[in-house]
């Protein structure tokens, strides 16, 4: 066979290097042309590499978890079916992997790829167990790749209601086989350790934790805002929505940052400590913290300040469904100036959110409760009355941002949120 090699691409977005997540093949198995290959991370985004010919795989160089720098031999494909150079295809193999060596330093060049023969297989055609979508494409995060791999489940039998497999779907379509002579290993029963290499999108998460800790200073103020004016004008607001959705807390909080951060134009900077140079942005590019089945990840709202509540609704919406189905471009995650993270209703009493490096302060309210207050009524008498409740964190980089500019942006962003009819005005 004629052994073609092929070699990583450039991704774009400026990088040297990418992750091997997941490979969609084994050594061994025809692939066809525009096949998937592997599922590569950069710090951005993890991008399925294709096939650019048809062949059977002679060698894959890397496990899950190794970086390949861009330029560097990935997979030997053999091509033709000329049998008698089958020792030319094997003597590049060879050398792919001498090459590589030096290339993917730290990685485990001896690593086995995990066969998924049988689905790479079906995905050209060829005859595989199952009903369904029999040689179609399964849609699908690396994470429930490989969790179905481990079951030895055919990603092609679960149903998925719109055609995207997560979670959820193999949960269901393993009860539902309980039970039953299907065939497929359930996880042993049991409370054995389960010991795991941190790869891919979690091993960036933790360093780029690590580096943030270690390199910003942080401190966290906390404020309590009164959200009863707040609550019950959104209330009234989603009763005559329509068919533009509901409104969440989450768009009236961003465009009350938004309204204030003009006058506190450090919170909304980025800090290159290296250079020891100190970006201030005129826009707001609000950067999203989503939780994924992967792990935590970062959309952006570009020109944030440009939108109405429902506009940042939908993009909210929008940006958190593209994430949690792996379907976000590099570009949408990249960009953002200030960061908001919110657990929604699991939201404690406060929290100490750690900036997203290089911006310089990052917003985290917290969950909503009822107290009994001291308030003053149109009389001048103080009464108690049962109020909603907030408290918001900000942790800002104590090199760029003082205590009193934080406090103070607080303080007006508190002032915007318990008299909400002002974001109507702006």
């Amino acid at each position: 066979m004629s052994g073609y090699v092929f070699k990583l691409p450039d991704i774009g977005e400026g990088i040297a290097e990418a992750e091997i997540v997941h490979w969609h093949v084994a050594v061994g198995v025809e692939i066809s042309e525009d096949a998937p290959l592997v599922d590569m991370m950069t710090d951005k985004a993890t991008v399925e590499i294709e096939s650019p010919v048809s062949g059977t795989i002679v060698e894959l160089v890397g496990g899950p978890g190794d970086r390949v720098a861009i330029g560097a031999p990935l997979v030997v494909i053999a091509t033709g079916d000329d049998r008698a150079e089958e020792s030319e295809a094997e003597r590049q193999s060879s050398s792919l992997v001498e090459s590589s060596e030096s290339q993917l330093a730290a990685s485990r060049l001896q690593a086995e790829p995990v066969p998924d023969i049988e689905r790479v297989a079906g995905r050209h055609g060829e005859a595989a167990r199952g009903a369904g979508r029999t040689g179609a494409r399964v849609l699908a995060s690396p994470a429930v790749r490989a969790r179905a791999r481990d079951l030895e489940v055919d990603l092609r039998s679960v149903p998925a209601g719109d055609g995207i497999v997560r979670h959820s779907d193999l949960d269901t379509w393993l009860m539902e086989k309980r039970g039953k002579s299907s065939g497929v290993r359930l996880p042993p029963q049991g409370h054995a350790d389960d010991t795991f290499d941190v790869i891919g999108l979690r091993r960036r998460i933790a360093e780029k934790m690590t580096l943030a800790k270690r390199h910003i200073p942080h401190f966290t103020y906390v404020e309590e805002f009164d959200v009863t004016a707040l609550e019950k004008l959104r209330a009234e607001l989603n009763e005559f929505a329509g068919d533009r959705g509901k409104l969440t807390l989450l768009p009236f909080l961003i465009a009350g940052i938004c309204a204030v951060l003009p006058e506190y134009p450090m919170l909304n900077a980025c800090y290159d400590d290296s250079a020891g140079k100190v970006t201030r942005y005129r826009d707001v590019h609000m950067g999203i913290a989503t939780q994924t089945e992967a792990g935590l990840m970062v959309p952006v709202i570009r020109s944030a300040r440009s939108l109405g509540l429902w506009q940042l609704s939908h993009e909210i919406a929008r940006l958190a469904d593209a994430a949690r189905s792996g379907r976000v471009s590099p570009d949408e995650l990249t960009g953002s100036t200030l960061t908001i993270t919110s657990l929604g209703r699991l939201g404690g009493i406060a929290t100490t959110p750690v900036i997203n490096r290089p911006e310089v302060a990052i917003v985290g309210p917290n969950r909503i409760i009822e107290r009994p207050t001291y308030i003053t009524d149109e009389t001048g008498i103080e009464v108690i009355e049962k109020r909603l409740v907030m408290n918001v964190s900000i942790s800002c980089d104590h090199r760029v941002v003082d205590g009193w500019d934080a406090a103070n942006f607080m303080q007006a962003l508190k002032r915007v949120m318990e008299q909400p009819t002002i974001l109507l005005a702006l």
